[in-house]
């Protein structure tokens, strides 16, 4: 098993961005705390602050699975794209320290 990593840049639709903000600190919370969850950050360009980045980190594929079945990520999928524009890439490690 190796760990997989989730990294998804969101930018807020106009008008939004306070919105989508609260959306992700919550996810911040709920997902720190799940079992297999290593690291879910949030990010935020410093260009643009109305684009944001979360780093995820699993510890494996079921981890991911997981997440995307309980209630805050399912709750977070009906609202998100009225939010924000998204990119969502699934990553396997290469080299990492």
């Amino acid at each position: 098993m190796s760990n997989v990593k989730i990294m998804a840049i969101l930018t807020a639709r106009p008008g939004k961005t306070a919105q989508l903000r609260e959306l992700l600190d919550r996810m911040v919370g709920a997902s720190r705390v799940e079992p297999g969850n290593l690291r879910y950050d949030l990010w935020v360009d410093q260009g643009n602050p109305d684009c944001f980045v979360l780093d995820e980190l699993y510890a494996d594929s079921e981890a991911v699975t997981a997440h995307r079945a309980s209630p805050h990520f399912q709750g977070y999928l009906a609202t998100i794209n009225d939010l924000a524009e998204r990119t969502a890439l699934t990553l396997d490690a290469l080299s990492v320290f």
